[in-house]
């Protein structure tokens, strides 16, 4: 709530499983090529393995070929960053075009969801070679992919046409059982300091298990729908190594960017849908303008959407004004009607097959910013609301009492009641708002403080703790590591190492929260943002698996 980086929710269920590794090995030069297989999770009626090949010689590695028998009751469902193909119970993994030689020493991790509970895979071999051991065939497999990523540039532009090496094998072509709804957010922004792309979406493995990809964020200039950056949305050009599909841009073709590579990656996996994200923290103030003339904004906003450019691209449009008839960086005064109309301008423009939604406030203390608005009244020209519940507490409060940002229910000591997550579902269900049309938020990031004493929350403090891009905030895939979880409070958890004191959720307390999301009937999960999640996406799995 408090911060440009508009963050979100993710939750689920991650049992704990011993690593079972099965040791391949291959002669191959001095020294050998090993392979392990190991369960990344597993919920019993399925789980997720990620196979690692290591190259333990003194030459380049130029491709590899692993093949494997899984025992009965196990398949492959989805893979990920290998080519992988199967006769009856016996898998073929090869190396993908795009990826290069594996130099002396390195590693390279692909993955796969299976259906059943974890087996080790039986029968293996790397390049010819015996699971066990053995000696390397005098050739080289027949079957192999390329040695190197392609390096002369489609005659056709690729936005013209799908890609022509996508990154992973053909996706889930069902959603979430119950159709739940796993969206994550991707922040243009991401792709400077954080080095954070639409490929990561693919190689971390979350492409296989979201539902909807939120790009944040279009701008509200003036009442109209604006570009937010238009280098990183469609002028940035990606290298062969950075690109979803593995073929560089060219200096001629009509869209590159973010945009371009959002276009491969819905190519890949059909399944996803995109929806552009206007307003957040930093651009809601054109929200006001709009207000005054619903029509015209909503006009705008489809022109820019469906640009002949980039009109494939997007599945609809998201609003996230934070907040209507309230104040967040800037005070609206439109009244309690004019989200409502708003709303029913966007739906009017754009139709009822596109997908229209909105991020709001979760605020859900008495006379809070909840009440201020008539989101009942814009429900029915909704797919969905998406309250932010995060960011209720942080260093924005400088001096404390530390609280965990993201609580899921009150607790003894809660410094403003009404600031947690049940206190706002609540709060919108009994306006009328059905449940199904609710996703629950958690970030996948950690708000902190400096100069704090005591372990427990309510402690003072001297300011915020220090962050890699943000004081007082920074990603749980450096949190989990640098300031490990001491304890739990409503729902969420908290850390303290030395004098500084974060709240962030873990896969344990995701689990209680999507526990939570489905005992409420909600319609899912969101999640503030991708590239906060490890580089295997342990946060995205977790809400999946929690979601059922």
């Amino acid at each position: 709530m408090r911060s440009s980086l508009r963050r979100a929710f993710w939750a689920g269920a991650v049992v704990a499983v011993a690593v079972a590794a099965v040791p391949v090995t291959a002669a191959f030069g001095a020294g050998n090529v090993t392979t392990t297989f190991a369960a990344a999770s597993d919920w019993g009626t399925g789980h997720e393995a990620r196979v690692t090949i290591t190259n333990g010689t003194d030459a380049s590695l130029a491709t590899w070929r692993l093949e494997f028998d899984l025992p009965s009751g196990t398949t492959i469902g989805s893979f990920w960053d290998a080519d992988v193909t199967r006769t009856n119970n016996h898998y073929v993994a090869v190396k993908k075009s795009w990826a290069g030689a594996l130099a002396p020493g390195a590693s390279f991790s692909w993955g796969y969801n299976g259906t059943g509970a974890y087996k080790a895979p039986l029968n293996c071999t790397i390049n010819g070679a015996s699971c066990g051991g053995g000696t390397t065939p005098t050739t080289p497999p027949t079957t192999r992919p390329p040695t190197t990523p392609p390096t002369t540039p489609p005659t056709t532009p690729p936005t013209t046409r799908p890609p022509t090496n996508p990154p992973t094998t053909t996706p889930p072509t069902n959603p979430p059982p119950g159709g739940k709804k796993v969206v994550g957010y991707f922040a243009q922004w991401g792709v400077y300091g954080r080095n954070y792309h639409v490929k990561n979406i693919v190689t971390s493995g979350s492409a296989s298990k979201l539902t909807h990809i939120m790009y944040a964020f279009g701008n509200t200039t003036n009442g109209q729908c604006t570009i937010g950056d238009s280098y990183a949305d469609y002028e940035k050009a990606y290298t062969t190594a950075d690109s979803v599909d593995g073929v560089a841009d060219t200096w001629d073709q009509p869209l590159r960017g973010s945009f371009n590579q959002l276009r491969k990656l819905k190519a890949a996996y059909p399944n996803i849908k995109v929806i552009w994200s206007f307003g957040g923290w930093t651009w809601s103030g054109g929200f006001t303008q709009a207000a005054a003339n619903p029509t015209a904004f909503a006009n705008s906003c489809y022109n820019l959407v469906e640009d002949p450019r980039w009109a494939d691209v997007f599945d609809g449009i998201d609003i996230d004004w934070e907040y209507p008839n309230a104040c967040g960086l800037t005070c609206d005064a439109s009244g309690p009607n004019a989200f409502k109309n708003v709303i029913q301008a966007l739906r009017t423009r754009f139709g009822s097959s596109a997908l229209v939604t909105a991020a709001i406030t979760a605020d859900g203390t008495n006379g809070g910013k909840i009440d201020a608005t008539d989101y009942a009244g814009a429900i029915n020209n909704l797919n969905w609301l998406m309250p932010m519940t995060y960011d209720y507490f942080g260093a924005f409060a400088a001096q404390g009492p530390t609280a965990p940002h993201s609580p899921l229910t009150s607790y003894t000591g809660i410094p403003t009641a009404g600031f947690y997550s049940d206190a706002a579902i609540q709060k919108l269900k009994s306006k009328g708002i059905p449940a199904s049309k609710l996703l629950l938020g958690i970030g996948f990031y950690g708000r902190g403080w400096t100069g704090v004493t005591q372990a427990a929350p309510g402690g003072s403090a001297t300011g915020a703790a220090p962050g890699t891009y943000e004081a007082g905030n920074e990603d749980y895939k450096v949190l989990k590591n640098t300031c490990p979880v001491t304890g739990t409070v409503a729902g969420t958890a908290y850390a303290k190492c030395g004098s500084n004191w974060w709240s962030y959720d873990t896969p344990s307390t995701i689990n209680g929260k999507m526990s939570y999301a489905n005992n409420q009937g909600l319609g899912g999960s969101f999640f503030w943002e991708l590239s906060g999640d490890t580089s295997n996406g342990e946060l995205i799995t977790a809400v999946k698996n929690g979601l059922g």
